[in-house]
């Protein structure tokens, strides 16, 4: 089998098909075993958006930056969290990983939910509690059009010692 973090890559077109709910059960349980900073577990939260009109609303409010696809995972960090951008970055990371594993594309939209939370009847409508943000969505469904995973080898410096 393929190592899904290396055959993971954005997918920015997304066919219509929804997403099996073992697949989206799948996806929950890789959020959920994400690693947190300092054990602060109440510092982020989840939300599986795959109801048409819901997605839609999300879609405008973003600038259409989820790109059609046809589960958005949208992830919420308390607005004075130490650690709650990096939090849901990793969970977000687990989310793509599980993702690409599954067959399914995905990509990581951080400017799509910083707009989302200009909109708070909207926040409420996903199920962001009072006193969170919306830090990271990410968009998954299943590839427009495969694509091979880049080669990413050589990308960024490495020292060893």
């Amino acid at each position: 089998m393929e190592n899904p973090i290396l055959k993971r890559y954005a997918v920015r077109k997304y066919q219509p098909t929804a997403v099996a709910v073992a697949d989206v059960d799948q996806l929950v349980a890789a959020f959920e075993a994400a690693p947190c900073g300092m054990h602060q577990v109440a510092d982020m939260e989840g939300a599986v958006i795959t109801d048409p009109k819901l997605r839609d609303a999300v879609e405008d409010a973003s600038n259409n930056a989820c790109y059609g696809a046809p589960l958005l995972f949208a992830i919420a960090t308390k607005k004075d969290s130490q650690f709650g951008e990096r939090d849901a970055s990793a969970a977000a990371e687990n989310v793509m990983v599980q993702a690409a594993a599954l067959g399914l594309g995905s990509v990581y939209v951080m400017s799509g939910a910083l707009a989302v939370n200009g909109h708070p009847d909207l926040l409420k409508q996903i199920g962001v509690d009072d006193g969170y943000q919306l830090t990271v969505i990410v968009a998954v469904g299943k590839a427009a059009e495969e694509s091979p995973a880049p080669d990413r080898s050589n990308r960024y410096k490495v020292v060893r010692n």
